[in-house]
């Protein structure tokens, strides 16, 4: 099977729930190909979606060494984090990732929650709002988001 029917068959099986069979397709690509950015963002994407966080993280691990100055695997890498109940270390990883990570605003809004749920009020405040500003789509997200509980109604 060629590397793009593989990806192919995988995103699908994921967009169905079958995580196994994707994962078992990806697994099927040549070694020379699995270590590649494409190849382990889909095999990011299948865990994250059945919501494997500590396998995620590994995919993340070797997202961020393939390409340190990408933003994917510190954001994905971070959130996995959040969910293993890890959030101080999400935040330190976000904070130390590249530059380039500025410039999304996934990233101001997740520091958001995570200080939120860290007690950081003032520093939660302007991550989100920084967040609002690159997208507007945060705004409603952090409406109904269950880690900003504690600043929902300080959010302008």
């Amino acid at each position: 099977m060629t590397l793009e029917k593989a990806m192919l068959a995988a995103q699908g099986y994921a967009e169905l729930g079958m995580t196994d069979d994707a994962l078992r397709e990806l697994d099927s690509i040549p070694d020379e190909f699995r270590l590649g950015e494409g190849v382990l963002q889909m095999r990011l994407f299948v865990l994250m979606r059945a919501r494997r966080w500590a396998e995620a993280m590994d995919v993340c691990t070797a997202l961020r060494a393939a390409n340190p100055d990408g933003t994917t695997g510190f954001i994905h890498g971070a959130f996995c984090l959040h969910e293993l109940g890890r959030t101080n270390e999400a935040r330190e990883l976000l904070l130390a990732g590249p530059a380039a990570l500025k410039n999304e605003p996934t990233y101001h809004y997740n520091l958001g929650c995570y200080a939120a749920v860290l007690g950081y009020t003032h520093e939660a405040l302007h991550y989100l709002k920084a967040s609002f500003v690159l997208d507007k789509k945060f705004r409603d997200i952090a409406r109904i988001d269950p880690d900003l509980r504690s600043v929902r109604d300080l959010i302008s």
